[in-house]
């Protein structure tokens, strides 16, 4: 397996979970700081922090500290590779629907002519 699929599958895993979705929704609005992120959920900090880690284990954010608060972004270029596969997977997909149309248009052809 390359380097980009398993980069590929962490990304994936981490959007796996709707709390760590939900973080990289948030900061798709700009910084924030692991308290404001956390406000919105019902776990401990020290729980919250397992996400934060696992989004920045993937790329996916950074962070960054200033005394006693750590602040988050968001790193684009992570979803844009997770972007790319899906619209190559769309090119794909909608190449071999056009294929069977075709086939199907022409099979349709070949019945109406008996």
């Amino acid at each position: 397996m390359d380097n980009n699929a398993i980069a590929l599958d962490a990304i994936f895993h981490a959007l796996a979970d709707p709390t760590r979705r939900a973080v990289v929704h948030r900061l798709g609005s700009g910084p924030a700081t692991v308290s404001e992120l956390a406000e919105p959920f019902d776990m401990a900090l020290p729980s919250f922090m397992k996400h934060v880690r696992v989004l920045e284990m993937t790329g996916l954010i950074r962070s960054s500290k200033s005394g006693r608060i750590r602040t988050c972004v968001l790193e684009q270029e992570k979803l844009d590779a997770a972007e790319r596969w899906f619209a190559d997977q769309r090119a794909t997909w909608a190449s071999r629907y056009r294929n069977l149309d075709n086939l199907l248009e022409e099979l349709k052809g070949e019945g109406d002519e008996r």
